[in-house]
């Protein structure tokens, strides 16, 4: 195993749990960024959830005052289809947000910008490739987006992506995709991973902005209800297919899109993602009710000391 970065060992030493909440559109919220931070993870909401830069500004104030000395991440769509990057940015910026993590674009000007101005800045990358051109951009950290991952996904296997990255990458690696509970994250540690990443479990969540039926979909399902597309946005990414079908989309014939690009804007070309049609990871599975973000965590913490203890018996 790849020893601990210092920067791993200072996050880790803040936190009960070696866990980084995934920032999930439309539902992560400032209420659930400041349940994840007192329950002793790193909290996280996209910036793009507040339905302005001014309730930005807002929700990113009251997440300051209520964690205390906690880490907390803000979410950057940084393609050139996010309209709203540039006023949403001088936000973050404005309150020395601890983590920013970037995501669908690799900006080497916009890295050193949150670099100087005192944040660390983690990139989303789904290929080994990826990672190499954000680590020569010099990133505090690389977030492998393993398949299986909700929102926005990978396709390759965890295992591959995290040795692939491995082999040259000693700084600070968090690993995402289907990690939902403690022996998942132990596992992740275990293949060279600091940090799980974990967002789908929190879509159940009480402080989660999910309707009642987006609940229910979570906790009764499982990694046979999840359906890869990119027909939405131009990036492939998860959905649930019973909101696929509730919506009237077969989702044995969804069209992939070729050749568009990528396009964010609004949610992206069709207006029903996101909103109307759900995503989530394939680890949906471990949901087993729908509860406060800060009674998940204890149950991940209790879950993850219990697989550690097996682990020593075995050894």
């Amino acid at each position: 195993m790849i020893p601990d970065s210092r920067l791993s060992q200072q996050l880790k030493s803040q936190l009960k749990i070696p866990v980084m909440a995934g920032p999930m559109f439309i539902a992560s919220t400032a209420d659930l960024a400041i349940a994840q931070c007192n329950a002793g993870i790193i909290g996280s909401m996209p910036a793009l959830n507040p339905r302005t830069t001014e309730a930005l500004d807002q929700d990113i104030a009251r997440i300051k005052k209520n964690v205390g000395d906690m880490p907390y991440a803000i979410n950057l769509v940084a393609h050139s289809t996010n309209s709203r990057l540039k006023a949403d940015l001088d936000v973050v910026m404005k309150h020395k947000v601890p983590i920013v993590v970037l995501a669908l674009a690799a900006n080497p000007d916009l890295v050193r910008q949150l670099q100087t101005n005192g944040s660390l800045v983690f990139q989303d990358v789904v290929k080994n490739r990826h990672a190499r051109k954000c680590a020569e951009m010099g990133v505090d950290g690389i977030i492998a987006v393993g398949a299986g991952a909700g929102g926005h996904t990978g396709n390759i296997s965890p295992f591959a992506l995290v040795q692939e990255i491995r082999e040259w990458w000693e700084g600070l690696l968090i690993l995402s995709g289907c990690i939902a509970n403690g022996r998942s994250v132990l596992a992740a540690e275990a293949l060279g991973a600091d940090l799980a990443y974990i967002g789908s479990p929190f879509l159940a969540s009480a402080e989660a902005d999910t309707q009642d039926d987006f609940k229910r979909m979570i906790v009764e399902g499982a990694a046979d209800d999840i359906v890869t597309t990119n027909c939405f946005t131009g990036v492939d990414a998860n959905f649930l297919k019973p909101s696929l079908l509730q919506h009237g989309v077969d989702p044995a014939n969804l069209a992939r899109s070729e050749g568009k690009g990528i396009n964010i804007d609004g949610g992206g070309d069709n207006a029903k993602a996101w909103k109307e049609i759900w995503s989530a990871g394939q680890g949906i599975g471990a949901v087993k009710r729908s509860e406060p973000a800060g009674e998940y965590i204890d149950w991940l913490v209790k879950d993850y000391a219990q697989a550690r203890n097996r682990m020593n018996l075995v050894t």
